[in-house]
């Protein structure tokens, strides 16, 4: 049942050696866009090492609370209230990942939020790689007018026919990722790859202070803004490699980690360090599992010379840092 997506005969060109044995093209719909939101669809093209179609697969989820904007995705609760809780389907979800790189249209948001419903139903996705497509067409260089899925499609001939539906979102990503394989494939591309962590370490936090919107709906950021106390110690200074940790120094963390990240900047907190949530001249350490992964504070890092540790080296460091000196 591979709907009307047709399979192309396979390239003569010469494939490169390093490139994946297989794909999932995924989308998932959500309650909203929050750490704290969930999965109410998703859907999974796989498709082999040079881009042909295996089969689909798509399912509704129920996610245990309102299911966000309505208006937007068309899944009412009274739809949802039937449907399987991700636990159900966890186990079928993980044989379309399995052995795959996940590809996704912004696929950061789609992996976390899939990482997360893995957390809470006390498993982890097997995924250990990530492809997104607004990666991709910039390194083909597409002349695209934005990001938006509908341009990549129509850069393609891709007729997309229900917009925040899972499955045909699915579907027309799978459509236009299969002549950017090809073209990276023609052209010696290197793929942008990125590692996938899963949760080892995760919590939920409730919701406070929402006002309801049209449906009972609490629209939410990217993540919900949480207050820090501030920092009551003076930045010491840049984190010299080989030394302790200072209280007061400035820390960034950008991509992937094991530990859910508001935890880890909990801890941080908690140990007398300034959580930055952007990256400048001040500070004092960047943390990372991906050095090489082009984001804005990875950039930034290489720039101003910042200091870069990955996760599992500033956990170390945490156990021992050096007090702020007394007034």
């Amino acid at each position: 049942m591979l709907d009307d997506l047709t399979t192309a005969a396979s390239s003569p060109t010469p494939w490169p050696a390093a490139y994946p044995q297989g794909y999932a093209v995924v989308d998932v719909e959500t309650t909203g866009l929050a750490r704290d939101d969930r999965i109410i669809s998703a859907a999974v093209y796989r498709l082999d090492a040079r881009g042909e179609v295996e089969d689909h697969w798509y399912t509704v989820v129920n996610p245990e609370r309102d299911p966000g904007p309505v208006w937007i995705h068309g899944l009412t609760s009274d739809v949802l209230e039937g449907a399987p809780l991700f636990q159900d389907i966890a186990e079928e979800f993980a044989t379309r990942l399995e052995g795959r790189v996940l590809v996704a249209h912004n696929a950061v948001f789609d992996w976390q939020m899939i990482a997360r419903e893995y957390a809470r139903a006390r498993s982890e996705a097997p995924v250990r790689q990530r492809l997104c497509t607004i990666a991709l067409s910039k390194e083909l260089g597409l002349p695209l007018p934005n990001h938006k899925l509908e341009s990549l499609a129509a850069h393609f001939g891709v007729v997309q026919r229900r917009a925040h539906h899972a499955l045909d979102d699915a579907r027309v990503l799978a459509e236009a990722f299969r002549p950017s394989l090809r073209a990276a494939a023609a052209g010696g591309v290197r793929l942008p790859l990125h590692e996938c962590l899963p949760l080892t370490e995760w919590t939920d936090r409730p919701r406070t202070g929402q006002q309801a919107g049209p449906g009972g709906y609490r629209p939410t950021g990217w993540r919900p803004s949480r207050k820090r106390p501030a920092c009551p110690y003076p930045n010491p200074g840049r984190y010299e490699p080989g030394k302790r940790l200072k209280q007061g120094m400035r820390v960034a963390f950008s991509g992937d980690t094991s530990v859910e990240r508001d935890l880890l900047e909990d801890r941080a907190t908690e140990a007398g360090l300034h959580v930055a949530g952007s990256l400048s001249r001040l500070t004092s350490l960047l943390v990372t599992n991906d050095p090489d992964s082009g984001t804005s504070k990875v950039v930034k890092a290489r720039q101003y010379g910042t200091p870069v540790v990955d996760e599992a080296a500033f956990g170390q460091l945490l156990g021992d840092v050096e007090p702020a000196p007394e007034d």
